[in-house]
């Protein structure tokens, strides 16, 4: 095995620290600390993980109709069907690894308007939550380091409502006599507007909106102090939600952050909570249309100024992406991956733009420093830092060490975005959830809006 060592909290700070507060909580801790040692064990591979054992129903959060297909590639306990307004299908297979957790597979799209799904992800999961705090004392690989998929949490039917809440075998878990646990939500959320389109003075024309509900799928995923709250939302329009919400408490060793790098929590100036970083990396391997031949584009506008008082002019440059590439966003930067295979019905390729939440960008370690990473596919580089497995001599355990010049032929993105929590005393107790995530926006997927009425059909390209 070749794997970076996770840092251990030093004597009565962090994780690692058993909370006196009841038997229970002690006795979970002695779990913890037993599958900790297993943890570099935990490989990410078919022996190591799991579908769902049973599933709770509960009321459907639609009316009921013809079952739709299932996703391709599983069956029907691993399968995940959904159809939201204005027809369109979201299907996805799911299981779960013994370090990532959750994992997605061959996640596809089918408006109403299409008379075959189109495949988005043959794969989606999270990569790592890296934990560096401020005082240099501590930091954690939390996926590959602490146990985070043994800590899969079993959730309360009013966390799921209108949905099916699915029992997950957790591979590796901390009580082997009890490994199945009801932990995984699935279920439609409201999302407000989908769209609006109002009368002009004078016109008495409908008016055109449509609310919208979301596909939600999501599992809450307990290390040491923190609780994560790991969503995938999917919209009818095509677009993808990927957020990880941080919850539950601050940790009661982390308070003695008395050199400036804390906040003071309670009364007074006396207890310090020290800061750190939660960054937070996705894996995403496309495959658009079915096929894993993507390519990348990065695309930059560059505005510049004209004499007088001229509006300033800006330029759209697209760039392709040949090579393996370590990107930072900005401003007006952007990236899509785009089918080789595919178009719309407009003949334009069909594609999905990245669109990065805010980030707080941790510079302390290489593979921090950047947004955006993008690798040729490669079955052992699974997790952006600590990476388990042995990738072969110098290959390193870490995302940054993989972007080599080795050309694009089958591109996986990783996704980078940080948060740097200073501590505050609404954080007591329990934690209001701070979020932290991206998006996967279609790029001319389909010909026009997904959900456009049937009254505006005729609205494609110029219209007098």
């Amino acid at each position: 095995m070749h794997a970076r060592p996770f840092r251990r909290a030093r004597v009565g700070h962090g994780r690692d620290r058993v909370p006196a507060r009841t038997h229970v909580r002690t006795h979970r801790a002695r779990l913890r600390r037993a599958a900790l040692l297993a943890a570099p064990l935990l490989l990410g591979t078919a022996a190591l993980t799991s579908g769902p054992a049973a599933a709770q129903a509960v009321s459907p959060a639609f009316p009921a109709s013809p079952p739709a297909a299932t996703a391709a590639g599983c069956s029907t306990p691993y399968s995940i069907t959904q159809t939201l307004e204005a027809g369109t299908t979201w299907r996805m297979c799911w299981h779960y690894d013994a370090n990532a957790g959750l994992v997605l597979d061959n996640v596809s799209y089918q408006p109403k308007s299409e008379p075959r799904p189109i495949q988005v992800l043959t794969s989606a999961n999270l990569a790592q939550i890296h934990v560096p705090y401020d005082d240099g004392g501590n930091e954690y690989d939390d996926l590959t380091g602490q146990s985070f998929a043994q800590g899969l949490q079993t959730l309360d039917p009013g966390e799921c409502p209108g949905g099916t809440i699915k029992s997950v075998k957790v591979p590796g878990a901390w009580d082997p006599d009890h490994p199945d646990v009801n932990g995984l939500c699935v279920t439609t959320r409201a999302r407000g507007h989908a769209y609006r389109l109002g009368r002009y003075p004078g016109e008495t024309t409908k008016i055109q909106q449509l609310q919208g509900k979301d596909l939600l799928v999501y599992t809450v995923n307990k290390t040491g102090w923190y609780e994560y709250i790991v969503e995938w939302r999917f919209s009818a329009d095509g677009t993808i939600n990927m957020q990880v919400g941080a919850t539950g408490t601050l940790s009661p060793a982390d308070y003695d952050a008395g050199d400036g790098r804390g906040w003071p929590i309670g009364k007074g100036a006396k207890d310090y909570a020290t800061s750190h970083s939660h960054n937070v990396f996705w894996r995403l391997n496309f495959g658009l249309d079915g096929s894993s031949a993507n390519r990348v584009e990065q695309f930059d506008s560059t505005t510049t100024a004209q004499s007088g008082a001229l509006t300033p002019k800006t330029k759209t440059v697209r760039t392709p992406v040949a090579k393996e590439l370590a990107g930072d966003a900005g401003p007006t930067r952007w990236w899509r991956v785009v089918s080789n295979i595919g178009q719309n019905k407009d003949g334009h390729p069909r594609s999905y733009e990245i669109v990065p939440g805010r980030s707080s960008k941790y510079t302390g370690r290489a593979f921090t420093r950047h947004d955006v990473y993008f690798t040729e596919y490669n079955k052992c580089e699974q997790f952006a830092s600590n990476n388990l497995a042995n990738c072969g001599a110098g290959a390193g355990t870490s995302v940054d060490r993989w972007v080599n010049g080795q050309p694009l032929r089958h591109p996986v993105a990783w996704v980078n975005i940080g948060y740097h929590h200073i501590a505050r005393d609404e954080d007591q107790e329990p934690m209001p959830v701070h979020w932290q995530g991206f998006q996967l926006a279609p790029r001319d997927v389909t010909a026009m809006n997904p959900l456009t009425p049937p009254e505006l059909s005729g609205h494609n390209g110029h219209v007098e």
